[in-house]
């Protein structure tokens, strides 16, 4: 057991400023420039891009910051690879002014490109994107980096809007309300349009009316797909499917922690329901199916409300139930926990993924209670509440202390709690696990969520999707959270050699 532990939107100047980030996704727009040799001296090119996955290895802007910025890299990150989805070759490609009297040719309607970084850039991430048809009205944030004036920083800045239409470029308009006085303005290019309602992705901002009114417009995201799909197919599979899972993370508990009133004797499973035995079975089964895969896990550390001051990615290798981790991409040796991150005070995330649902599969001591359905984000749920004391012995706890030539571990056998979230045919959605600790170390907590990975000509099976941890250590908060993609899954039958 591992423990927990049409005027395109591009500026062009001679002086920059860095941005700074707003609350609503900061962490996946950010700000981009170049700057390269021109007359009568240094050019700066301006935009604003996007982080296309989770980890952000890819980001996306618009195919005319491209053609004129040319970016070596962003956010002093490397650019190694450049994916265009349209050039002055392209079906379609017609004269479009940028910037003063410039033009580049091109396909309006996919106005994209796409850079591969050579590392991730920390603390940041992708969103989910939407393919359902706009209608008329519907409303709209707007988020980019716009230029407002040469000496002051960039911000992100939100605008609320309604789309109006389809151009007859083939872009998505919308009209759009300034904010406290600013307007979209050129370094705006390749900002997100986001569906009010969903927070999803529509569109990839990149013009504006040419008569000054506030209408904005934006490629369809349809278009990006196409890319991206063309391009990196498996990163559009990961990007692009479905959601695995729609419970969060972030959601409480829905009911009180389950009180024990326990007779003398020995403890044993007895009457218990037949919707907590078919539970069981669940369980079971879902812990029997997450023995052997291959997936990318990305892990964040922080405090308190604050943004993560620690990240990686670890390629997690399980073969039979046993867990491995590599650095990635370049990771050699392989590793049998996940590592403390470069910090003071940190929690790591174990295997609770694997390990809680065959506790409640498989531990006898542990007592399991329905309780009344429930509804979350709209869908329903079977919810089932959890408890095991200190003397049950199924759940433990180590802290360890780095004292720099060695480390002390120090395991304890707690109290634990918590609750199981289903779907109609209690199929595990999410499991939460709170530890009643008496140390240094208290108020544990994770939540772990499960989803479908649904691929052609494969049976449709529930896989971890994501796990999210937090503890108190004198008096501050500590968390650690991690996501789970590009899953590769295979049987025990396959030989996986581990070195």
């Amino acid at each position: 057991m591992n423990f927990p532990r049409l005027i395109y939107l591009l500026l062009s100047a001679c002086l920059f400023s860095p941005g700074s980030n707003a609350q609503d996704f900061s962490a996946t727009v950010l700000p981009i420039h170049d700057v390269h040799l021109a007359v009568p001296g240094l050019q700066l090119e301006f935009g604003t891009g996007f982080c296309l996955n989770t980890p952000c290895t890819e980001v996306v802007t618009t195919y005319h910051f491209e053609a004129m910025a040319h970016p070596r890299a962003i956010a002093h990150v490397k650019i190694i690879q450049r994916f265009l989805a349209t050039g002055p070759a392209d079906d379609g490609a017609a004269p479009m002014r940028v910037a003063g009297s410039f033009s580049i040719a091109l396909n309006a309607s996919r106005d994209l490109a796409i850079y591969k970084l050579k590392t991730r850039l920390p603390a940041r991430h992708g969103a989910s994107f939407s393919l359902d048809e706009l209608q008329l009205g519907q409303e709209v944030d707007i988020y980019a980096y716009p230029s407002e004036n040469k000496l002051k920083l960039r911000k992100l800045l939100r605008f609320s809007g309604r789309f109006t239409g389809v151009s007859g470029r083939g872009l998505l308009a919308f009209d759009y309300e300034p904010f406290d006085g600013h307007r979209i303005r050129p370094g705006a290019s390749g900002g997100i349009v986001v569906d009010h309602k969903s927070q999803q992705i529509v569109g990839v901002l990149n013009a504006m009316a040419e008569d000054g009114s506030p209408t904005a417009f934006a490629v369809p995201i349809q278009s990006l797909v196409d890319c991206v799909s063309k391009a990196e197919p498996e990163t559009a599979q990961a990007v692009f499917s479905p959601p695995l899972t729609f419970v969060s993370t972030t959601l409480p508990d829905l009911y009180p922690k389950l009180e024990i009133n326990r007779p003398a004797g020995l403890s044993f499973r007895s009457n218990e329901s037949p919707a907590v035995q078919f539970l069981r079975h669940q369980a079971q089964a879902l812990a029997d199916s997450m023995e052997n895969f291959i997936a990318l896990q990305s892990v964040e550390w922080g405090s308190g409300n604050k943004r993560a001051a620690a990240s990686a990615d670890y390629e997690i290798r399980v073969l039979d139930g046993v867990q491995k981790f590599r650095e990635y991409p370049h990771g050699k040796k392989l590793l049998r926990d996940l590592p403390f991150p470069p910090l003071n005070t940190a929690i790591v995330t174990g295997d609770e993924w694997a390990e809680l649902p065959r506790m409640v599969a498989e531990e006898p001591r542990l007592r399991v209670e329905q309780m009344p359905d429930n509804s979350v984000g709209g869908q329903f749920i079977k919810v089932f509440r959890y408890r095991g004391d200190a003397e049950d012995g199924v759940c433990r706890w180590r802290s360890s202390v780095d004292w720099g030539f060695f480390t002390v571990n120090k395991d304890l056998t707690i109290s634990c709690y918590g609750e199981v979230w289903t779907d109609k045919d209690t199929n595990i959605l999410r499991m939460s696990e709170h530890y009643e600790l008496a140390c240094a170390w208290q108020n544990y907590q994770a939540v772990m969520t499960y989803g479908w990975l649904t691929r052609p000509g494969e049976s449709a099976r529930l896989i971890p999707a994501s796990i999210s941890s937090r503890a108190e250590h004198h008096g501050k908060t500590y968390w650690c959270r991690s996501q789970f993609s590009h899953y590769q899954v295979f049987s025990s039958e396959v030989r996986m050699t581990m070195k």
